[in-house]
């Protein structure tokens, strides 16, 4: 499992982002790139990481289910996950 700390530091700028969206896409529209560069950092989308829902990892991450590989795995093991079957052939 990921830290706490990085996991909060990530839900902070989830926040943040959509705080300075309207500002953000307001001045990227007029072209001010003074003005973006102004704006704090951790405003910025490219800052937010994807992580998954029960671990926080970010390695691995399945956007489609928002899970890691291996909470992923562990998931359609028990058959939790509708239409995930394991292979066999």
């Amino acid at each position: 499992m990921a830290k706490k700390s990085i996991i909060v530091r990530d839900e902070k700028r989830k926040r943040m982002i959509a705080k300075y969206a309207a500002k953000r896409a307001e001045l990227k529209a007029l072209g001010d790139q003074e003005g973006l560069a102004k704006l704090p950092r951790n405003s910025s989308r490219s800052r937010w990481t994807n992580r998954c829902v029960e671990t926080g990892r970010s390695r691995a991450f399945m956007r489609q289910f928002g899970l890691s590989r291996i909470s992923f795995r562990e998931h359609a093991s028990k058959g939790e996950i509708p239409g995930v079957t394991k292979a066999s052939w």
